[in-house]
């Protein structure tokens, strides 16, 4: 499904990304890990066309490297950034509407609302004034309505209460369940070894282990190298 294979990419002229390669297949849930700056954000970023980069990111075999953000977003990929980005002056329903693309099948703003029951409670409301966890959630639902094949999720659960995080991780066993992948950037090792069928962990622009969760719990060199604080 994407296939990264040496992938670089820059900040002006700071290199981040030093040759990464990966792949995410179909209804598969990835977690790549690492600590902050080690390039994590940026390779997402780099798929969805937002970086200066060279390499390849291949998806369903077609290379998407050097297309507009905008044609990559109708290929079929989506991507919830960690600033969350919703449209503050909009209300709740007409920010998940905001998501939908003609080109796609689209999600259901009811089967939205049965995901996330608070968000129905606040459709009306402007979405400015909800609180930090109630636009994480709206982020991943208006997403959703843009019917993608893939989903880049950049630290979903960043500031957010208990309660919340177990409602993202409630919501990404409900994209698998409905067949979609997702690479997600997560900060949370509990969560990441919860939820995904695969870990990645970045380091020094390269990803320096590849494996299941189980894996990673019982390898505790890579983790200290390249995780613990």
């Amino acid at each position: 499904m994407l296939q990264l294979t040496d992938l670089h990419a820059w900040y002006g002229k700071s290199h981040v990304l030093q040759g990464v390669d990966l792949r995410v297949g179909d209804a598969e849930i990835v977690a790549l890990l690492g600590r902050n700056g080690v390039g994590r954000s940026t390779t997402v970023k780099a798929v969805m066309g937002l970086v200066r980069a060279a390499g390849s990111v291949r998806w369903n075999g077609r290379e998407l490297l050097g297309r507009r953000t905008c044609e990559i977003a109708r290929a079929g990929i989506g991507y919830v950034p960690e600033n969350r980005d919703i449209f503050p002056t909009l209300t709740v329903e007409q920010n998940l509407l905001m998501g939908v693309q003609r080109s796609r099948p689209r999600g259901s703003v009811a089967a939205m609302y049965a995901m996330f029951p608070r968000l129905e409670e606040r459709r009306h409301t402007e979405a400015g004034l909800l609180s930090g966890g109630e636009q994480q959630m709206l982020t991943l639902c208006r997403t959703l309505m843009g019917g993608p094949e893939l989903m880049l999720i950049d630290e979903p659960t960043e500031g957010l209460a208990p309660m919340v995080v177990r409602q993202v991780a409630d919501y990404l066993r409900e994209l698998r369940r409905r067949g979609v992948a997702v690479l997600l950037v997560e900060q949370k090792l509990t969560i990441a070894l919860e939820v995904a069928d695969r870990c990645l962990v970045m380091g020094h622009g390269r990803i320096v282990f590849d494996g299941t969760p189980a894996a990673l719990r019982a390898d505790p060199a890579v983790r200290r190298e390249w995780l613990e604080i």
